[in-house]
């Protein structure tokens, strides 16, 4: 049976448009609400513990979204008592009011395949992942993005104490191939939408970039027309690729090896190299004893 995880949606409703990112939002509650129970999970107080954050802002249609998950759903539910005005400096927002949505049983595996759309850029590729993406050929480019989809959602689902042991159901509907680079990072991302056999939460962000507000989905269904005791059928998953939770251990494993063998291949080269220098530093002294002799 899988864990009821929990997550809360706050919309903070503004005198004035928003035209900040998330980051300089974050900065506000940080620096000028520093005691506040949402703060610590902001300013990366519980990085090591949670590797996905478990609180998330987001800036949508000019407005912002705090968005609770699991753990960091009492802190967000806090900010409606406890904030009425975000300062920042130049300008300052007044919050007229709280819209707040709370959700249950999320993160779960379903009985039918669902639909996502990124409201912002999924920041997919990375620099290693992009290298491999580049050289894929065009045809096998969907499933390559479809595999690294499906290995981040068995991740999260993991991280949420969920089991994925029958896999997850994944498919990308991208219209360009061609991502854009965005960020200092040189990250490559794309737009788009997915299909999937896992309930998530409206607004959370999925790929590189996360706090940054990349990758944030919105679900195309009706949760009425959904039942996570149902059984997916064929014809639901006909042309889709399942991702099981083996490939993302696989994929660890393989990149803990590639690294192991290039740190053996450093090595060798720097015991090459010292080899080297102390052959050349002994021919050096030869020399050196060669010619005060003939002096």
């Amino acid at each position: 049976m899988s864990p009821d995880i929990s997550t809360t949606i706050v919309k903070l409703n503004t005198d004035k448009p928003v035209r900040k990112t998330p980051y300089q939002v974050k900065g506000v509650f940080i620096k000028k609400h520093p005691d506040e129970l949402v703060t610590p999970m902001l300013d990366g107080t519980y990085r090591k513990k949670f590797s996905y954050p478990r609180v998330q802002v987001k800036i949508l249609d000019e407005q912002i979204y705090i968005i609770g998950i699991n753990e960091g759903v009492q802190p967000v539910l806090s900010i409606p008592d406890n904030i009425k005005e975000l300062n920042f400096g130049n300008i300052t927002f007044t919050i007229n009011d709280f819209e707040i949505k709370n959700l249950e049983q999320q993160f779960i595996p379903l009985g039918s395949i669902i639909k996502y759309k990124f409201l912002t850029p999924w920041a997919a590729l990375n620099y290693a992942t992009w290298n491999k993406y580049r050289s894929t050929p065009y045809k096998k480019k969907a499933s390559f993005l479809n595999k690294l989809l499906g290995n981040n959602l068995i991740f999260l689902a993991k991280e949420m104490g969920v089991s994925m042991k029958e896999g997850v159901y994944v498919k990308v509907n991208i219209p360009n191939f061609h991502p854009k680079s965005i960020d200092d990072n040189k990250w490559k991302a794309f737009k788009g939408e997915f299909k999937t056999n896992i309930l998530l939460p409206n607004y959370i962000g999925l790929g590189n970039g996360i706090t940054r507000g990349h990758g944030t989905i919105k679900g195309l269904f009706n949760f009425d027309m959904i039942s996570p005791t149902k059984e997916l059928s064929e014809e639901e998953t006909k042309n889709m690729d399942v991702i099981l939770p083996n490939d993302l251990k696989k994929q660890k494993k393989k990149t803990k090896l590639k690294k192991s063998g290039q740190g053996k291949i450093n090595s060798y080269k720097k015991e090459k190299n010292t080899r080297s220098s102390k052959k050349n530093k002994k021919k050096y002294n030869l020399t050196r004893k060669s010619k005060a002799e003939r002096l």
